[in-house]
């Protein structure tokens, strides 16, 4: 927007050159490779060079071009870095430099005209010539290709079915005749412009029916029999009259202008028709590209239904293997079968009727849907298996950035405690080596634990902890979790343990749910404050709750802080490597359990723990072996 601006301010309307930009015209046509090619390497002679691809399509939508062929070309625009834009305009050649000067395009490459010499001559010059001639400061490339000077003539009428021509050349000559006959009766009734207007009605009912050439025929056949038989003098080609002769020419001109634009019409409609069902196709297919998951399944199974065949198959064309297929009811599926390659490694297979040409165009756009839908899939695919290698290179990551300093503090200083008490040079008072004894104890029991979180949530990803579920009383559970804190004495007030029912869970893990999800709370917890532990019976579950008086946990960050590695809220690195929490729910979701986070009423946070309760009291006699699972993360 500031470049606009300061070129309407400076007043610049001609093409900036801030780098090469080249843009190249497909039209759709079977040169549409060899042009793109050579306009890459034009953009590839400059570093930064851009290219992009511009297909003009007409504002009533019937212009000619392959949507096949436009597709396959714009994948290969794509493949070569550049970009793909379809414009809307009559006038290609305006709409062609528009773009050009629109986007900056230093240089426009166009293909020869695939017309021959004499259509050339009877329609004047072509799209390149006349956007030479307009270009002004834009760069003009010709670019000649194999199919330059192949072109037919113009056709005269439509393409229709060879039934259909026969019945437009039979009407041609047998309307005429019959409306002589019919007009013979009433000669004496009707003048001869009546007569005319008759016979021009009949040429354009021609001209329905056959096209253009049936009505010339019909035409001149008609002009014949209206000198013979209705002009006088009657029943000779001779015309006495000046006036008359002119009455016969208007009456051949109208009727072969009329009969020319009726068949021109015909042709519109009969294109305007199918360019909308092939764009009611092309647009089905392409939806189901852009649903998702099932793309190529509900591609093949469009294509069938859509194209009346008996069945679709895409195979591996090295291989032969099948990668997907749909079929119709029928148990054998037999005929005609349609090929259409997609991509470099697979085909298109369809089974059942012959396909026009008209609809093999459409064929062809949609095997590049599918060529889409089958690169989304692969891509996926990899991803998926990319994905694990990237969490497990985060996590990697996080691992070695969290015990640089987490495992090397407590082991230094346990390092250093049993060195000073080791050095021959210093004498220790018995209280200054029970706190170097104490500083190296309290150490180890920190690398310890960090060590077992570590390894304990390596054997939880990789589903290989085994669990031995048994009746566990809670208070029980919660006497040793505070003895294995650092700190025994720390601010801890049971409630209601003693009245909970035992739980189904594995007593070591259990102690170690408990013991992170406490030292979290009261690393957190308002200095001063205890923190509380309650637990609640309902139904078939038990609820513990571990509650602080901390500054508490916002609700977009509550997922988070169970994430290996998170340390929301700490502001050093003394506090551990952040796989407490972590550890903790997956070793309660193991358990078949749930750890979740609630807000504190009056401020805080509540740990929720839920776990299984035991129904009925269970007792497990010595050297019995407990119930055994494997913990799949």
């Amino acid at each position: 927007e500031g470049l606009r601006d300061y070129r309407a301010d400076h007043r610049i309307d001609r093409v900036w050159e801030t780098r090469e930009r080249v843009v190249v015209a497909l039209t759709g046509g079977p040169e549409g490779e060899t042009i793109i090619r050579r306009a890459a390497r034009i953009a590839d002679r400059t570093a930064g060079g851009d290219l992009l691809a511009v297909h003009v399509s007409r504002s009533d939508g019937l212009a000619g071009a392959s949507s096949g062929a436009l597709a396959q070309q714009r994948q290969l625009v794509e493949a070569l870095g550049g970009s793909y834009h379809v414009v809307v305009g009559d006038d290609v050649p305006t709409a062609l430099l528009a773009f050009a000067r629109a986007h900056h395009a230093t240089q426009l490459v166009l293909g020869t005209s695939r017309r021959g010499r004499i259509s050339r001559f009877l329609t004047g010059p072509g799209t390149g010539q006349t956007t030479v001639d307009a270009s002004e400061d834009i760069d003009v490339h010709m670019v000649t290709h194999e199919f330059t000077g192949r072109g037919k003539l113009p056709s005269l009428g439509r393409r229709h079915s060879k039934r259909r021509t026969i019945a437009g050349f039979a009407s041609g000559l047998i309307v005429p005749a019959l409306l002589t006959a019919v007009l013979s009766q009433f000669h004496a009734r009707l003048n001869l412009t009546t007569d005319a207007l008759i016979f021009q009605l009949g040429v354009v009912a021609v001209a329905l029916l056959g096209g253009a050439v049936s009505a010339v025929v019909a035409a001149v056949i008609a002009s014949v029999l209206l000198n013979y038989f209705f002009i006088p003098p009657v029943h000779t080609l001779t015309i006495d009259e000046t006036n008359n002769i002119v009455a016969l020419l208007v009456f051949a001109t109208v009727a072969l202008t009329v009969s020319t634009v009726v068949d021109h019409a015909g042709r519109l409609t009969s294109r305007a028709a199918r360019a909308t069902a092939e764009a009611e196709t092309l647009s089905t297919l392409a939806g189901s590209v852009l649903r998702g998951a099932d793309a190529l399944p509900a591609l093949l199974e469009k294509s069938r239904t859509a194209f009346g065949m008996d069945s679709v198959a895409l195979l591996d064309s090295l291989t032969g293997e099948t990668i997907a297929r749909s079929d119709g009811s029928g148990d054998s599926p037999a005929g005609e079968v349609t090929e259409v390659a997609v991509g470099e490694r697979s085909v298109l297979l369809l089974t059942g009727r012959r396909l026009p040409a008209a609809d093999q165009r459409v064929l062809t756009a949609f095997a590049a849907h599918v060529a889409a839908a089958l690169e989304r899939d692969r891509l996926a695919v990899v991803a998926a298996e990319v994905e694990p290698i990237k969490a497990a290179d985060r996590m990697r990551t996080a691992l070695l950035a969290a015990v640089s300093h987490d495992l090397r503090t407590p082991l230094a200083a346990a390092r250093a405690s049993v060195g000073s008490l080791r050095s021959p040079d210093v004498e220790f008072s018995p209280e200054d080596q029970a706190e170097l004894l104490a500083t190296a104890d309290e150490s180890l029991v920190k690398l310890t634990r960090l060590v077992d979180n570590l390894l304990d949530m390596s054997r939880l990803q990789a589903g290989a902890l085994t669990l031995h579920l048994a009746p566990t009383s809670l208070e029980e559970m919660l006497v040793r979790a505070m003895d294995s804190l650092s700190d025994p004495q720390a601010p801890i007030q049971p409630l209601d343990l003693d009245t909970a029912p035992a739980v189904l869970a594995d007593p070591p893990l259990l102690e170690r749910v408990l013991a992170n999800v406490i030292t979290n709370a009261l690393r957190h917890n308002a200095p001063g404050a205890p923190v509380l532990v309650t637990a609640s019976h309902h139904a078939d579950l038990v609820e513990v709750r571990v509650i602080d008086r901390g500054p508490g946990i916002a609700p977009e960050d509550r997922d988070r802080v169970f994430l290996p590695f998170q340390r929301l809220g700490d502001t050093d690195n003394t506090t551990g490597v952040g796989l407490g929490l972590a550890l903790s729910r997956g070793l309660a979701e193991a358990m078949g359990g749930s750890l979740e986070v609630e807000d504190t009423p009056g401020g805080g946070t509540t740990m929720l723990l839920t776990l299984p309760a035991v129904s009925e009291p269970q007792t497990v006699e010595p050297g019995t072996a407990r119930p055994e699972r494997s913990a799949v993360q």
